[in-house]
């Protein structure tokens, strides 16, 4: 090792260790290529050739991080399931202006540059750009010590796809009538982890303790991936006429679903209707939330929701089934302005 390199390690930086992260983290890099990936693996920028065939091609970009559910990561020592979270919450983002995800890079903050651990994140990002159809084609690993903890570390990114301008998705063409129709979740995504850790008093409970109401442990039924809708969507879009989407994220149905209607209109969800995985229900009787809490912070099963005209619902249902998710009607748009109205 140099004399500058001996300074650097001194005060916290393992240079070395940086290099070994990225020798161990180029395989899963190289399982994210496409077509449109112009530059190699340790540049100092990203290059994508935009797909030919548009007339008008819109770039549309979306940035989010996993939040405190990388808590659940540090405790149970599993790093390779955050980096899915991480792609979800920004693909499916810009899915919801009817765009496709082209490419993907990522930031991650660290106290000690540990490569094993590193590289664990980066199979999990990469895992979902697979997911997604995208290319990881950059990042950054951050070694700060003193800023962060030696055993912690945090994890964002952000996502850019395409789309033809004149088949965005605009929430204007949603009218009254309009059917409502739910994409599963996989479980509580990457939201309300603040809560979630306090209400399971996660630091101080066995994550690997079998819990019979969820068919696993509580450890794996936190960890589970954001699912990521990239592909059912895009099948979707080819296939049935599709007014607008929202992603539900952070603040639940009440702030996410009323972004996808103009205003003037509201959503009338039928309660009954839901199909609420047993979490949702462990969590709310543990934390002794009331209903308006829950779907006020959490998707309660339902990661993503398209408007469609009702003569279009039922094919729109079948080909999300054809694709692998289980959609299911859960209301109609009404004239109103309370945003959302659970019935």
């Amino acid at each position: 090792m140099t004399a500058g390199r001996e300074d650097y390690a001194r005060s916290g930086v393992d240079v070395e260790a940086g290099y070994e992260a990225v020798r161990r983290m180029a395989a899963s890099v190289a399982r994210t290529r496409t077509a449109g990936v112009l530059s190699e693996l340790g540049g100092f920028g990203g290059a994508f050739a935009l797909p030919s065939g548009l007339r008008e091609p819109v770039l549309v970009s979306g940035t989010d991080g996993v939040g405190t559910k990388l808590k659940l990561a540090f405790l149970t020592g599993r790093h390779d399931t955050v980096g899915i979270d991480c792609v979800a919450m920004c693909v499916n983002d810009i899915l919801c202006s009817g765009a496709r995800p082209l490419f993907f890079l990522d930031y991650i903050a660290v106290g000690k540059n540990v490569p094993e651990r590193v590289a664990a994140v980066v199979s999990g990002v990469a895992e979902g750009c697979v997911q997604a159809g995208c290319a990881l084609i950059g990042g950054e690993t951050a070694e700060m010590p003193g800023f962060y903890d030696p055993d912690e570390y945090d994890l964002a990114g952000f996502a850019v796809g395409v789309a033809e301008r004149s088949e965005m998705l605009d929430r204007s063409r949603v009218r009254a009538g309009d059917v409502l129709i739910a994409l599963p979740s996989s479980g509580l995504h990457s939201n309300g982890f603040s809560l979630v850790r306090k209400v399971f008093d996660v630091e101080r409970r066995d994550l690997d303790a079998a819990v019979p109401e969820l068919g696993t442990s509580l450890g794996d039924a936190l960890l589970t991936p954001t699912r990521i809708y990239a592909r059912p969507v895009a099948a979707l879009l080819r296939e049935a006429p599709v007014r607008s989407l929202a992603h539900i994220t952070g603040g639940g149905f009440h702030e996410n679903i009323p972004r996808s209607l103009p205003d003037g209109l509201t959503a009338r969800i039928d309660r009954k209707a839901l199909r609420v995985p047993p979490i949702f229900g462990l969590l709310q009787r543990e934390g002794r939330l009331d209903e308006d809490a829950m779907f006020r912070i959490f998707n309660m099963g339902v990661g993503m929701t398209a408007a469609v005209a009702p003569e279009d619902a039922d094919a729109a249902v079948r080909v999300l089934h054809r694709n692998g998710v289980e959609a299911y009607p859960i209301g109609t748009v009404v004239p109103g302005t309370e945003g959302v109205v659970l019935c």
